[in-house]
């Protein structure tokens, strides 16, 4: 299973020209391009177009539909266990999405799914680290349990060394840098963020960029922090304002009474 190239968590797999052309139109916030060169006749390829449509959702907060559609069709062809738990970790994460983004309050729905991944995927694979990450999210943004979601984004950052996927680490080393600033660890926060900040920019993550930069201009005193929400919004404006959520955070503050 193809985890790296299709969970949201990973670059290309190996050096095989469909997933590098899957890869580059991703990462540049064009997931319905990318699911349009994948054939849905197998499980790898059915969950991985799945994935990006979820993605979408999470970047876009629009194809809900189409992500239900493309995840019934991936859960309806998993045969092995690994699949059936990869597609349970999607279901958890488009979930997960919809509860976030205020579409629908699924949350209990997001804990099942990714419960039933946890029971599939076994301790040490690959899809083990990017479902700690999503429990991990489950945990900081719908459980408001910092404690629980910096253990879970740990053993993700572990699992993501562990199995070379330094997209994943990316994921971690951000939300990682969340919860320090959270604690007002800055220095902790600073480096969490530029780690991210350098991996994305590494990779060519384009869509994900924006958002690192805006993070570590959270940490950041000025005049670097402008700089870098600067930055971060050109590249939200070069994307046709993807990410939709970071616009909020690239809003400046009002002025001081």
């Amino acid at each position: 299973m193809a985890y790296t190239a299709m969970s949201g968590s990973g670059t290309t797999s190996g050096d095989d020209p469909l997933q590098t052309a899957v890869w580059r139109l991703r990462s540049r916030a064009c997931w319905a391009d990318a699911a349009a060169l994948l054939d849905p006749g197998t499980a790898d390829a059915s969950l991985q177009r799945a994935a990006l449509f979820v993605e979408r959702c999470l970047y876009t907060e629009r194809g809900w539909e189409e992500a239900e559609d493309a995840l019934r069709t991936a859960e309806a062809v998993a045969r092995s266990d690994d699949e059936r738990g990869a597609a349970a970790c999607e279901r958890g994460r488009l979930a997960y999405a919809s509860t976030l983004l205020g579409v629908r309050d699924r949350a209990d729905e997001a804990r099942a799914a990714l419960g039933r991944a946890a029971a599939l995927i076994p301790p040490g694979a690959a899809g083990r680290a990017v479902l700690d990450f999503r429990r991990g999210l489950l945990a900081e943004n719908l459980a408001d349990s910092p404690q629980a979601a910096r253990a879970a984004y740990r053993r993700a950052h572990a699992g993501a060394t562990a199995h070379a996927d330094p997209l994943l680490l990316s994921f971690t080393w951000r939300h990682l840098a969340g919860l320090a600033l959270r604690d007002g660890e800055l220095a902790e926060a600073r480096h969490g963020f530029g780690e991210s900040l350098r991996i994305r920019e590494e990779l060519g993550y384009l869509v994900g960029t924006a958002p690192a930069l805006a993070s570590l201009a959270d940490a950041e005193s000025e005049p670097e922090a402008s700089r870098l929400r600067a930055e971060a919004g050109r590249l939200f404006r070069l994307l046709g304002g993807v990410p939709t959520w970071l616009a909020r955070q690239l809003t400046p503050p009002p002025p001081a009474a």
